[in-house]
């Protein structure tokens, strides 16, 4: 028997319309399956008739309406048509409960072929997000592509994203998709937001939203609202929140689920573990930059201090070691008028950057007024007084040398403004110590400077200037034998020339155990 023309007139699975075609062409039968109707006289919806069916050749042997109650749905009446009373019981008996199986198998593989198309687009999305974190270097700009993917995936009208900053205590709006969103930035601490309080608590919030007094898009209020936490998990330690991620609002005018959280919270997983990748790479770039600014001007003060070596009017050798890359301790020669020559030694307070910029305002000031004046004190006042409001507003303070030699006079005439170290080392091996005559700058007055002379030997005495790093990385548990040991040191080679004075003094502390934090070492030597 040829299998009847059929004609398929709802929505039904192919496996029910394969059960009803077999069985016609077994039995010869005509079929008409249709949804029962509560109402009286409502129409009825027929999913499935046989082309030939008579209604009323069905009623003409007995029996031929039978019930169908499958599992989900609605129940259904199969009219059987075409064989006699005693097969359509048979029939009736088997081809129900076929029916009902059959219908249920198929919404088996229809919600399983939903759910593995479903979890096959969330697959292909987390797996999108890696590449679209390994292949865009900006993370502003791959935090945008990613939410964009996510709100279409996920059936979002909105969505944005949050980073905290760690300097500020504030969630700043990183990424955004759709209109009518907030620009922020957001407090952590404020209680009335559903962003803070996720970054805050670490958990996630499903909810039906209330617009804040920033948002305008009234079409928003009372939208589903999925917002997780960005977290990073490091290899070793605790996990820590950077962020919060936010959907707002479905197409489909739905609620988010729990199977939507858990998909949000994957994709925040792997955002947090590249924005904390981000921050790193940012923190060593910065780190990397500062050492090669820090390197710069390293060379360029070393580039600002004369070479002594090379200085016309005097046989001198200095050397600078600052604590760190930059430092506050400095000299300056200066070639004067009828062969004198001047020698300054500073020493800025504290060390590092702040100190090197007051060395170097020194430096530019005093190459100006060595040269104005004769006078040691003179030049001591006026650099006070070009000083005294920067030394005032970084709370620092500056010990000065200033001295001036006159071979032709046999004179040594100098102003200190409170600089411990200065010495003039006779031949014999003496040290006359060239005290202070003055506090040091950033404490002195508007009376100070004084000055004094001392009598110099041309090609026997040295003068001898060095600061507090040198001697303190000397120094041992007794008070001022650090100074004692650069004295003695110098005692023992001071009819070598300058350079090997130098050289010996730095080997010297090269070999030392500091008990005292480092500061920058400076020592000046000069015999003219």
């Amino acid at each position: 028997m040829s299998t009847p023309d059929r004609l398929v007139l709802g929505t039904l699975p192919d496996p029910v319309h394969r059960t009803l075609a077999d069985f016609e062409e077994a039995f010869g039968l005509t079929l008409r399956l249709a949804v029962a109707h509560s109402e009286p006289g409502a129409a009825a919806e027929v999913l499935y008739v046989s082309e030939g069916y008579s209604a009323d050749q069905a009623g003409a042997d007995g029996p031929d309406r039978i019930i169908v109650e499958p599992r989900d749905g609605p129940t259904l009446v199969l009219e059987i048509a075409g064989a006699d009373h005693g097969r359509k019981d048979v029939i009736a008996g088997v081809l129900a409960p076929v029916i009902e199986r059959t219908m249920e198998a198929a919404r088996e593989a229809r919600f399983f072929t939903t759910e593995l198309t479903e979890r096959y687009e969330e697959i292909n999305l987390l797996y999108s997000i890696s590449e679209t974190l390994g292949s865009i270097l900006h993370l502003d700009d791959a935090a945008r592509v990613i939410l964009r993917e996510v709100c279409d995936v996920m059936g979002a009208k909105r969505g944005s994203l949050w980073v905290h900053s760690p300097h500020d205590r504030l969630l700043h709006l990183t990424a955004a998709v759709g209109d009518g969103g907030m620009d922020g930035p957001l407090s952590a601490d404020d209680p009335g937001a559903v962003t803070s309080m996720v970054f805050r608590e670490g958990r996630s919030v499903i909810a039906s939203r209330t617009l804040s007094p920033g948002e305008r898009d009234r079409r928003l209020e009372g939208d589903s609202l999925l917002s997780v936490p960005i977290r990073y998990t490091p290899p070793a330690g605790e996990s820590k929140t950077v962020g919060v991620m936010n959907l707002i609002g479905r197409k489909n005018e739905g609620k988010f689920s729990a199977a939507d959280q858990k998909l949000l919270t994957a994709i925040a997983s792997q955002v947090g573990a590249a924005l904390e990748n981000n921050r790193l790479i940012q923190e060593s770039l910065t780190k990397e930059r500062m050492s090669r600014e820090m390197e710069l001007a390293h060379d360029l003060q070393m580039k600002l201090l004369p070479a002594a070596e090379r200085f016309a009017g005097a046989e001198a050798a200095a050397r600078v070691q600052p604590a760190e890359q930059v430092g506050g301790d400095f000299y300056q020669l200066f070639q004067l008028s009828r062969d004198r020559v001047g020698i300054m030694l500073g020493d800025v307070s504290l060390h590092g950057f702040p100190s090197a910029l007051i060395m170097t305002l020194t430096m530019s000031a005093a190459g100006i007024y060595a040269r104005e004046s004769s006078q040691p004190a003179r030049v001591l006042r006026d650099l006070d007084d070009a000083l005294r409001d920067e030394l005032e507003t970084t709370e620092m303070f500056l010990t000065l040398f200033y001295g001036v030699i006159d071979p032709a006079e046999g004179r040594l005439v100098y102003s200190n403004a409170g600089h411990p170290h200065a010495f003039v080392v006779r031949e014999s091996g003496r040290f006359d110590r060239l005290v202070a005559t003055d506090p040091p700058m950033g404490f002195a007055g508007p009376e100070a400077y004084a000055q004094r002379d001392v009598q110099w030997r041309t090609h026997e005495d040295l003068l001898l200037l060095f600061t507090d790093g040198l001697s303190d990385t000397l120094a041992g548990f007794t008070r001022g034998d650090g100074e004692e040991r650069v004295l003695n040191c110098v005692s023992e080679n001071r009819h070598e020339p300058p350079s090997r004075i130098v050289d010996a003094l730095f080997k010297l502390t090269a070999d030392a155990e500091p008990r005292i934090i480092g500061d920058d070492r400076t020592a000046l030597v000069v015999r003219t």
